[in-house]
Parts: C-alpha cells; structure tokens; sequence
C-alpha cells in the first residue's frame, strides 16, 4: 500500500467535496469485502460488476468515477 501525505489549501467546499469522495469509496470497498468474504472464489471482474450495481444502487455512488470505484474494490 502506498501513502501519500501532501498538505493542501482547500476552500471549506473542496474539503467537504474530497471528504465526501473518500467516505464513498470507504463505503465501496467495505461493501467489495463483504461480498468478496461471502461468496468464495469470487475474483476481480466480480467486484468491477458489483461497483456498477451498487452504482446503480446508491445515489451518491454513481457520482464517483467508475475508475475510482474500480479501485475502490480492488
């Protein structure tokens, strides 16, 4: 895993933005290893199609990139 540490000046909006993005693709990766937990053998094409269903699913998930989303899962 890497790890970047950058400070950055932010408007009150693009922190909120970026906090919002990040809680997003949280909620995304926690739900790729639930799946992943309960259904053995699943693989990576696997989870790139549950991001399109909880896309479909979940509002504030589409408004991710379907690229960060991926990345999300994997």
């Amino acid at each position: 895993m890497i790890v970047l540490e950058f400070k950055a000046r932010t408007s009150k909006h693009q922190a909120s933005a970026i906090d919002e993005a990040i809680r997003t693709a949280q909620f995304i990766r926690n739900k790729c290893l639930r799946f992943w937990m309960d259904n053995k053998g699943t693989g990576k094409y696997d989870l790139n199609k549950l991001c399109r269903v909880l896309a479909n699913d979940f509002p504030f998930a589409k408004q991710l990139n379907s690229m960060a989303r991926q990345a999300s899962a994997e």
